[in-house]
Order: C-alpha cells, then sequence, then structure tokens
C-alpha cells in the first residue's frame, strides 16, 4: 500500500499550486467566486487489493446586488458524481435573494427538502451524505438507501423558495417538473436553528411527493422507480457540545404499485465526531431496509459503520483515513484533500 502515497501526494501538491486560494473577485455591486474541493485516495475491500478513489467538485456563482437587500445570482457547479453520471452538471441556476422575506431559486439544483436537511457527522473523505464513493467499489447485494436525506434528483426543472429565518426556524417548498423521470414532484421543509449557547442545535423535517416516477433514479446502487406516486419523509437533529457534534438522521421512502425491483423503504443514520487542535475524529452509522412494504419479495437490510480520523495539515490541504466495514465488506481507504 505504500507505494501508493507519492502518487496521492504528488497529485495534490500539483493541484495546489495552482489553486491555493479561492478565486473571488468583488467591484462594487457585482462579485464573482469560484470554490471547490478535489479529493484522491485509495480504498482496500476486504484489506486486500487497492484501488484508486477520486472525488472533487467546483462550484461557480456570480451575483449582482440590484438595490440594497436584492440580489440576483446566477450558480453553476460540475462534480464527480454528475460526470459518473454522464451529466455536465451538477447545479445550474439563477435565484433572487431579499434580506427580509428571502431567496427564491429556479434551474436544476437539489430540492428544499434536501438544501434545509441536515446530514451525519464525517471527517472523512468517502462523501458519507451524498452518494458514498465506497460503493463504487463495494457493491452491495441489494438496493440499499445511503442517503438519509430526502432527494429528488436534479435534473428537473425546479423552483425552490426559502424564507429568511422567522424567530429560529427557515421554511421552504419546492416545485419540479418538465422531466422524463416523473410528472412532477412537491418538497417542503423546515429547519429550526438554535445557534446561541454552550449546547447549539438543529432540527430538520422534510417531505415529498412524486407523481408518476418513471424510471426515476438517484443512485447507481438503487433501481429505478415505476411507480404510481412516491412519497418521502425525513427528519434530522445535529447537537453540538464545544468540539462534540452529534447527529441523528432517518429518511423513510414509500412507492405505490411499484413495477419492476423494489427501491422504497427506510435509512436511519447516527455519527460524533470530535475536533482538537488540527485533529478530527468521527464514528458514523447507517442502516437501510429496501422492500419493506412489498410482502412479495424478502427485504433487503445493510449496515454500514465508518470510523474517521483527519489531519488539516493546512488551511487548504488536508488528509484523512477511514476503517469502515459494509454488511459482508470490510474496507480500509485513506487520502488526502484539497480545497479552494
Amino acid at each position: 500500500m505504500k507505494k501508493y502515497f507519492p502518487v496521492i501526494f504528488v497529485a495534490c501538491m500539483a493541484g495546489m499550486s495552482s489553486h491555493a486560494n479561492a478565486i473571488q473577485y468583488d467591484n462594487g455591486r457585482f462579485g464573482l467566486k469560484l470554490t471547490g474541493y478535489g479529493t484522491a485516495g485509495i480504498l482496500e475491500p476486504d484489506f486486500e487489493t487497492p484501488d484508486f478513489v477520486g472525488d472533487w467538485r467546483v462550484r461557480g456563482e456570480m451575483d449582482y446586488l440590484v438595490t440594497d437587500g436584492n440580489k440576483l445570482g446566477l450558480v453553476y457547479s460540475i462534480d464527480a458524481s454528475a460526470v459518473d453520471e454522464d451529466k455536465f452538471m451538477r447545479e445550474a441556476f439563477s435565484y433572487w435573494q431579499n434580506r427580509t422575506h428571502g431567496r427564491a431559486e429556479f434551474g436544476f439544483t437539489d430540492s428544499i427538502a434536501r438544501k434545509l436537511g441536515v446530514g451525519l457527522p464525517d471527517v472523512g473523505g468517502l462523501r458519507v451524505n451524498d452518494k458514498p464513493l465506497f460503493y463504487k467499489k463495494i457493491h452491495p447485494n441489494g438496493p440499499v438507501i445511503s442517503d438519509t436525506t430526502i432527494t429528488t434528483g436534479r435534473s428537473a426543472l425546479r423552483l425552490n423558495l426559502a424564507t429568511m429565518p422567522i424567530g429560529s426556524a427557515q421554511y421552504g417548498v419546492s416545485v419540479a417538473g418538465l422531466t422524463d423521470d416523473y410528472d412532477y414532484t412537491i418538497d417542503a421543509a423546515v429547519k429550526i436553528r438554535q445557534p446561541a449557547g454552550k449546547v447549539k442545535t438543529a432540527y430538520a423535517f422534510g417531505a415529498s411527493f412524486m407523481s408518476h416516477p418513471d424510471g426515476f433514479s438517484t443512485d447507481s446502487y438503487t433501481p429505478r422507480v415505476y411507480a404510481d406516486w412516491r412519497a418521502q419523509l425525513s427528519g434530522g437533529m445535529n447537537l453540538q457540545y464545544n468540539s462534540w457534534i452529534w447527529g441523528l438522521t432517518a429518511r423513510l421512502i414509500y412507492d405505490e404499485n411499484p413495477i419492476g425491483p423494489v427501491s422504497d423503504g427506510l435509512a436511519v443514520g447516527t455519527g460524533i465526531s470530535y475536533d482538537i487542535l488540527n485533529y478530527s475524529v468521527s464514528l458514523t452509522y447507517i442502516f437501510s431496509d429496501t422492500g419493506i412494504w412489498n410482502r412479495d419479495v424478502d427485504d433487503y437490510m445493510d449496515h454500514t459503520a465508518i470510523a474517521s480520523f483527519r489531519y488539516k495539515y493546512s488551511e487548504n490541504v488536508d488528509g484523512w483515513m477511514s476503517l469502515g466495514i459494509t454488511t459482508d465488506t470490510p474496507f480500509l481507504s485513506v487520502g488526502m484533500r484539497l480545497t479552494f
């Protein structure tokens, strides 16, 4: 395994030489910002043959302050997950933001139920909260719901509306359509924050309804959905005490009269992380159970546990190591990440 470390190190340092700082430009009412990250590492299923894993994302945002308190903007981003699915963007949308009322987004982007959701604490580089990388190398024996926050894809034209915080709560709704994947989908969410005090908390609740999913898919390890309709519910909590963060999330999916392999069910996750100086550690667990509503097939259960360690070398460079196990396969993964 040691022979892989020089390759990883050289690749990351080469990227650092050209992207050490975020690209940002401000000129009065006009602003431009480019951010992103790149991850390179290896993953060893069953602690045997190492395999390369990579992840990256680039996001550009341009905004214009029309009047004091009113801003217009454009966002475009692309990442490794989108390229894996032969797409040319992760998101591309315009937005209007009012300092008093809230924000409206129009284009191709995540639903409001996902944007106002909370994820699980994880300091590794395996993208636990968004299409986990380890499933690219360790193929599950059945359909796995690995993401505990609601998702309805990013391939449909969408309108997101979100309020500014009203007290401790923020509300949002979204509607999407004009796609071959379904007729339309409606999402709603609320997020409640308590950012002050020694103990900080965040609670999120979301719901989604999708009409006639027709080949809809969000993960390569989940079958495409053909059904009369799909309903989703999600809930989550993050609690922070000093350098400790604990998270608990859950997602419920139900498909009405599905055709073909089932992919609905339940996903529940929990995790805890701790930061001290330049070091961070975390422990994350996710349980997935698909097919629980259909008595004609056996449901498939998957257990995933990951312990991760991260060392922050500088503001832009850090290294990570993860030791984990899926239902049948233990694995080890190490790598480095560059952010800009």
